[in-house]
C-alpha cells in the first residue's frame, strides 16, 4: 500500500490577533505555583524592569529575543464555523491552524535585593549619553 495516497495534515495560517509571550519560570517559582497552598505573587514597577515578588524572592522580568520562533497551533475541523477562511481552504479534513508566532521570551532573573533593583547601575559615560536617547 502506497503512503503517497494520504493527503497529509492541512496547515493554515490564521492568526487570532492575540499577542502571546512565553514566560520562562525558574524551578522554585514553578514549585510555588504547583503547591497546594500557592501564595499570591505580585508584579511591581521599577526604573529598569517589572519585578515579580514571591514571599521569599524578587525576580526581574527581562525580555529576550530568540532566533528560533515558537509557533502556536490550534486544531481545526469542518464543524467549526469560527473562521470562514479555514472552511474555504479545506472542506475535506481536519487540520492545524497557526494562530501565532512568538519571537520573544520573558525570563525571570533573581534580584539581589530591592535596593539594587531600584537603582540602575552606572555603565560609563558612553552608555549614559546614548541610553537617555532610547
Amino acid at each position: 500500500m502506497s503512503s503517497q495516497d494520504h493527503a497529509g495534515i492541512l496547515l493554515s495560517h490564521s492568526p487570532d490577533g492575540t499577542g502571546y509571550k512565553l514566560l520562562e519560570l525558574p524551578p522554585e517559582v514553578l514549585e510555588l505555583l504547583e503547591s497546594q497552598d500557592c501564595p499570591t505573587l505580585t508584579l511591581h514597577p521599577s526604573p529598569t524592569a517589572a519585578l515579580l515578588k514571591t514571599p521569599a524572592k524578587t525576580y526581574s522580568l527581562r525580555q529576550k529575543n530568540t532566533s528560533n520562533a515558537l509557533i502556536l497551533l490550534s486544531p481545526t475541523s469542518n464543524s467549526s464555523d469560527r473562521d470562514n477562511v479555514r472552511q474555504e481552504i479545506s472542506q475535506a479534513a481536519a487540520g492545524l491552524a497557526i494562530i501565532a508566532t512568538v519571537h520573544e521570551t520573558v525570563e525571570l532573573v533573581p534580584e539581589a535585593d530591592e535596593a539594587a533593583a531600584a537603582a540602575p547601575k552606572a555603565r560609563g559615560k558612553w552608555h549614559e549619553k546614548f541610553a537617555r536617547a532610547r
